[in-house]
């Protein structure tokens, strides 16, 4: 370990020259049992840096309550490289992007309406700082400065793709050096000419990101910035996926030839991905850049050299040969293989609980005139449940909601209705009611991810322009938050029809497990919508329609010797109750 300094146009470690060869791993995308797994397959590749974002939307998911625990220790994430000599680059934001809920900003920043983001708004500065001074205090001692093995931080994240907010960005520094960090500091940004200028502090280092081209985007750099040493602070080796999207991928021979580009510049270079691991829960963020909401799915494979699962790949094969020639490559004699899988085959789900009939079990309603969003009521993630009743005369009247962010299921009188999706779909729904004759109306909306990217950030949750009858608005509505964490309140019965369909639902089963558990992937061929729990843990969502995804992975971590409890909520229907595990996933 060493403190990385500058010097012309050169990276120095303890005065002498080095090149950085990084590869990204973010510790809240990977349980923490397989840090050190996934740590020593970095360095046995040939890197010998680890880079990770961090997540404010997890640390401080209520205002001001912090957690640093389990899959947030990004201290002993930290410990764990600095204990296999691995160096570490940090970048906090606060924004990351990452395809991660909300570009990895709380969700209860958007209460504030008058609150403007990632520009120098005093209040949305102010609300930095606490989570700033928990975590900066966490990682300050582990800066290489302090003896430690953290050589870098980012100050904001591609900012120049959002904004150009100079003075916010001095207030991030500042932030920063007011809570002892001291190691080198750096912006990265695409390498368009507006992006660097928007994006960049003079006196701090200006690294590109990029996927392929090396040639032509250092050459952009160059124009911008001169005397600096290059590095790419996102090499792109695949891409994510969308619902609706085809699955992408990248053959080793392409991702090889840039790398060998990279390699011929002199440049120092960051992978992103080396392992991209799993959106676990509801964590996944959306795009909205071609005019259509674009939620991510749940893998977040990426093509990288390790796969979801951290199986080695051919890529992550030809880049330890590669990296082999390099004077500052890591040097291991870690023998690294792909863990064990299992296909522990089919079960049955046995029993269930009718989401309309157990509001009341799992959540207490927020009595309101018009719908709330999920953020006027202090929710982050999951759905929400409008419910009311209608009086008649009704004379065929459309149904319409305001602005549906992001699925919204209608139901009257526990019959579905129709639904509507912020892209995709919108049914018609036409209500009828006699002169005093009364019907419940329930609408479940599902929050598919906040928007990470771009100019439609604050990307609120629910029904945000009330709900009318023909030209008339109904008022008079009790909000359901459905974050989906507890559920231990449903009342479980024997499971008697053997296909549901349009009626929000929670299955359980038991997967038996006779030895050590394996890493598996579950399918729910038949299923349409939803998310599992795995021993009261979530592992993500599916859409079966929607594709490309038809796995989800389970690590073996999540699973026990024994009786595993698997719950299911299926939103739209199913065909049997029967999932599968298997040894290989199905990412489409």
């Amino acid at each position: 370990m060493g403190i990385v300094t500058i010097k012309d146009d050169k990276f120095l470690m303890d005065g002498k020259p080095y090149r950085i060869i990084s590869g990204a791993m973010h510790y809240f995308r990977i349980v923490p049992q397989y840090w050190e797994d996934r740590l020593k397959k970095l360095k046995a590749c040939g890197f010998n840096t680890v880079e990770t974002y961090t997540c404010w939307n997890l640390h401080e998911r209520k205002e001001g309550v912090f957690d640093f625990s389990g899959i947030l220790d990004i201290e002993k994430y930290i410990e764990t490289a600095a204990k296999l000599g691995l160096n570490v680059i940090v970048r906090p934001g606060p924004y990351i992007c990452a395809e991660w809920e909300l570009g990895g900003l709380p969700s209860w920043l958007l209460s504030y309406p008058e609150m403007s983001l990632r520009c120098n708004d005093p209040l949305y500065l102010e609300k930095v700082k606490p989570y700033y001074r928990q975590l900066l205090s966490r990682i300050k001692p582990h800066l290489a400065t302090n003896g430690g093995n953290v050589i870098m931080m980012q100050v904001e994240n591609e900012y120049g793709s959002y904004g150009n907010d100079k003075e916010y960005l001095k207030q991030v520094e500042n932030i920063y050096r007011e809570n002892g960090i001291d190691c080198l500091l750096f912006t990265s940004d695409g390498t368009t000419e507006w992006m660097l200028a928007g994006g960049t502090l003079p006196h701090l280092l200006a690294v590109a990101n990029f996927g392929s081209h090396p040639k032509e985007n250092f050459e952009s750099l160059r124009r911008f910035r001169q005397g600096e040493p290059l590095m790419c602070g996102e090499f792109w080796s695949g891409w994510f996926d969308h619902w609706y999207d085809d699955h992408h991928t990248r053959t080793t021979a392409d991702i090889a030839k840039d790398t060998k580009a990279l390699i011929d510049s002199g440049a120092s270079f960051n992978f992103y991905m080396f392992h991209g691991g799993t959106n676990f829960g509801f964590m996944n963020g959306a795009n909205y850049i071609t005019g259509d909401y674009q939620p991510t799915i749940t893998s977040y494979d990426y093509c990288a050299p390790l796969s979801e699962a951290g199986d080695l790949t051919p890529t992550f094969y030809r880049l330890k040969e590669m990296f082999a020639q390099l004077p500052d490559a890591a040097k291991s004699d870690y023998e690294v293989e792909n863990l064990p899988k299992k296909a522990y085959g089919k079960i049955e789900l046995t029993h269930c609980a009718y989401l309309l009939e157990q509001k009341n079990n799992i959540s207490q309603p927020v009595v309101s005139p018009q719908p709330k969003t999920m953020e006027q009521i202090g929710q982050d993630f999951g759905y929400i449940l409008y419910s009311t009743i209608l009086k008649g005369p009704i004379n065929n009247l459309k149904l319409n909601i305001g602005n549906v962010h992001d699925r919204a299921q209608v139901f009257v009188d526990d019959w579905f209705a129709g639904y509507e999706e912020r892209t995709h779909h919108k049914d018609e729904i036409v209500i009828y009611l006699e002169k005093d004759e009364t019907a419940k109306l329930d609408i479940l909306v599902e929050n598919m991810g906040r928007i990470n990217y771009g100019e439609k950030l604050s990307d609120r949750k629910g029904i945000l322009g009330g709900v009318r009858l023909g030209a008339q608005f109904h008022f008079g509505w009790e909000n359901y938050p459905l974050t989906m964490e507890n559920l231990s309140g449903l009342e479980w019965s024997e499971l008697e029809n053997q296909r549901i369909q349009h009626k929000p639902v929670f299955l359980k089963g038991v997967l038996n497990i006779d030895d050590t558990p394996c890493d598996t992937f579950v399918e729910l061929e038949g299923f349409t919508k939803g998310f599992v729990k795995v021993n009261g843990f979530n592992i993500g969502r599916y859409f079966n329609p929607a594709g490309p995804q038809k796995t989800l992975y389970i690590p073996a971590p999540l699973l026990k010797k024994g009786e595993n409890e698997i719950i299911v909520f299926e939103s739209d229907g199913f065909e049997q109750p029967v999932i599968e595990f298997k040894d290989i996933p199905d990412l489409g």
